[in-house]
């Protein structure tokens, strides 16, 4: 099975089920650190796979052993990943492994526990980041604030294109994003049920930064 869009062209659930399977296990309660950090990185190489699917390609030629043929390489893609701290610093060496030319930059923000609002506390950018195609990386789009203001925040340094890979998204944080943000696609593993009264996505799977490191 292929993507699945929901509700808008430039959302896409993943249904394959292997990203299934292992967001099954990622959500348990009793899975540990250790496995829920590996189970992050499978999640993140499986959805930028899907995430990539229309980057560019040109053909070349190639002597194989047997015979020279024409295949096909990627052409005019420079890639910036860029985790949103903390809990997606868990995904970048995924999307690394994909796409090891890419940069990557860090952008920190933080939930207000009051109002919920994003909080900016750390910034560091490739300078050519207005040349890149960019891959925002976070586990949970809970409000879509913290993802909104990211993406703004990269609009204002001049970059074009901007995708944002989650794990898993409330409705609440899908329309924030698509209602605030133009042209940004969205890919994610499930689209739950709705927030809870303190912003946790239900039935989510908790805080996916203190699962990963550890912390409470």
């Amino acid at each position: 099975m292929g993507p699945k869009i929901a509700n808008h062209p430039n959302v896409f659930v993943l249904d394959h089920p292997l990203i299934q399977h292992k967001l099954t296990i990622l959500r348990d309660e009793d899975t540990g650190a250790k496995e829920f950090r590996e189970l992050v990185k499978e999640l993140s190489l499986l959805i930028t796979f899907e995430a990539t699917r229309n980057f560019h390609l040109a053909e070349t030629t190639v002597k194989t052993p047997v015979a020279e043929t024409t295949s096909y390489v990627l052409v005019g893609k420079k890639v910036a990943v860029i985790p949103i701290l903390r809990a997606g610093l868990g995904m970048v060496e995924a999307v690394l492994e994909l796409i090891p030319a890419a940069k990557v930059g860090h952008i920190g923000l933080y939930r207000d526990p009051e109002t919920l609002a994003p909080v900016e506390y750390y910034c560091k950018l490739p300078e050519d980041i207005g040349e890149r195609d960019i891959l925002i990386v976070d586990p949970m789009l809970a409000t879509g604030g913290s993802a909104s203001a990211a993406v703004k925040f990269l609009r204002g340094k001049g970059a074009r294109e901007i995708n944002l890979i989650c794990l898993i998204a409330a409705p609440e944080g899908i329309e924030e994003v698509v209602n605030s943000c133009e042209n940004v696609k969205v890919y994610v593993a499930a689209i739950d049920s709705h927030l809870n009264e303190h912003g946790y996505i239900v039935p989510g799977l908790g805080d996916a930064g203190d699962r990963m490191f550890g912390t409470k």
